[in-house]
């Protein structure tokens, strides 16, 4: 007879907790801080916790989380940052039980000042469990660093913890936010049964890529129609001066759509309903993955170079053929920009087999515990 095999342990249960989170972001440049860490607050939110987003600029949560700024999303409520600066508002202000600082912020002095106080004044009171959430990154000191404590030896804080946080594609990271499109199953590609060849759609979320030029003359150069769909903001703002140049057309076979700024659903939407997705940062980069589509990420530029590290190390994790490493290189501008003939090429030829590396990589993320998930368990064991 042979050995009965043993189900899967299933993962311990979420802590059901009801605590107090102050999340704090300043937002620097292009508003992914805010955005990735909105999507924090909204997921630890729909998980029963109550939040609250001390932020220096709203202005991006008008377009990216609609009726954000009226609070009326629940269980969240967005903070001004001054306000944590004024300690006559702390004043009138539950302790949380958790501080995130968001990306390398520094919660403000006061803030910390006040609430140190107060808990050194109630006894048996306990310090917020502090934790510094970092970038995102599959370089291997992201599971190195993971989960390290750092003791506070100076200030009105002195003898608390932070705890050093590191989002990731590995086990041994804090794992990632998801979206609704994590949830779906993916529709494979090919069969008798597929409707017409429509046009190919294609997302451009970037900074400003060498290679632009010459991935819209690569769409037209394909004999399948494209649809060029194009996001708010540097993306719009780079093909406007493509446009501007002369001598400089759009193929004839190349529809370009201008978008207005969408919201993150309609943004992960995008992503989902796109056949190539060409995205920047880490928000953008995380979505395409659930997407389930080829893509290309353009890493966010650093002047050292120091994000060819970042980009190569995400790309051994990806497993990406020589195909999809090049055109990534090229896109991120440490190679000569593909010329149209090869990006047609690519495009036409490699879309499948593309698509089937995407997919797997999604494949091994499922299976990992997402990060609020792991985020509050890490909080519930802290206290």
């Amino acid at each position: 007879m042979l050995p009965m095999s043993r189900p899967a342990a299933p993962p311990p249960a979420e802590p059901r907790t009801h605590l107090l989170w102050d999340v704090f972001c300043q937002v620097i440049d292009n508003y992914g801080d805010v955005g990735v860490l909105w999507r924090l607050c909204a997921a630890v939110a729909a998980r029963g916790e109550r939040v609250r987003l001390w932020v220096d600029d709203t202005s991006a949560l008008a377009w990216m989380a609609p009726g954000a700024t009226e609070g009326r999303w629940p269980g969240v409520q967005l903070r001004a940052w001054s306000e944590a600066e004024d300690p006559a508002n702390c004043a009138t202000l539950d302790c949380a039980d958790v501080w995130i600082e968001g990306f390398g912020c520094e919660i403000p002095a006061g803030f910390v000042a006040h609430f140190a106080g107060r808990v050194q004044a109630a006894p048996g009171a306990r310090p917020p469990v502090w934790i510094n959430l970092e970038y995102l990154s599959a370089q291997a000191y992201v599971e190195r660093n993971h989960g390290l404590p750092s003791p506070l030896l100076h200030g009105p804080a002195r003898g608390w913890t932070k705890i050093f946080y590191y989002p990731g594609f590995t086990v041994g990271s804090g794992g990632l936010l998801r979206n609704a499109l994590a949830t779906e199953s993916l529709v494979p590609d090919g069969g008798d049964s597929q409707p017409p060849e429509r046009a190919r759609c294609v997302s451009l979320f970037c900074y400003e890529p060498g290679a632009l030029a010459n991935l819209i003359k690569g769409l037209g150069e394909d004999p399948r129609a494209a649809r060029l769909l194009v996001t708010h903001g540097r993306a719009a703002a780079a093909v406007r001066r493509l446009l501007a140049q002369p001598g400089f057309k759009v193929p004839g076979n190349v529809g370009l759509e201008f978008l207005p700024a969408l919201s993150q659903p309609e943004f992960d939407a995008l992503l989902g309903r796109c056949d190539l997705n060409l995205v920047r940062g880490e928000d953008s980069l995380v979505q395409a993955l659930w997407a389930g589509k080829p893509f290309i990420w353009q890493a966010y530029p650093q002047t050292d170079d120091a994000h060819r590290d970042k980009l190569d190390a995400f790309l051994d994790w990806f497993q990406a053929d020589a195909d999809v490493r090049d055109l990534h290189h090229a896109w991120n501008g440490f190679s000569k920009p593909p010329d149209a003939a090869r990006w047609a090429q690519t495009l036409a030829d490699k879309e499948g087999r593309w698509a089937r590396q995407v997919q797997a990589a999604r494949q091994r993320l499922l299976v990992q515990e997402d990060l609020p998930t792991q985020l509050r368990r890490l909080v519930a064991k802290s206290r």
